[in-house]
């Protein structure tokens, strides 16, 4: 099973945004996955011409996150540990590392 989490968690990553880094000093590994909860700020789409309506629907499709519903760190997909925080992830593992090396 952990295998398939894995290749469904980076089919995609142009439009998920999703990616894995692991640590030089720990050695762990982090998933991570840019969660989007609002609307793009610009629609965008195709203007019909005959009835001047917006179609499509492609601010929605190359977001560079998901949708909180679509997230695929879940305790039931065998994450632990899982925290959402506002910010770089990769600030957030370089401040985990120094955490780290200062306990140990």
């Amino acid at each position: 099973m952990r295998r398939e989490i894995l290749k469904r968690f980076l089919q995609g990553t142009d439009h998920s945004g999703r990616f894995i880094v692991k640590s030089k000093v720990t050695g762990i590994t982090y998933f991570i996955e840019p969660i989007d909860n609002g609307k793009p700020d610009k629609l965008w789409g195709d203007l019909d011409p005959a009835t001047k309506k917006l179609t499509g629907d492609y601010g929605n499709v190359r977001r560079g996150a998901v949708k909180t519903s679509e997230s695929m760190i879940t305790e039931e997909n065998g994450f632990v540990n899982i925290r959402t925080f506002k910010g770089s992830p990769l600030g957030e593992i370089d401040r985990r590392d120094r955490i780290y090396e200062m306990e140990n």
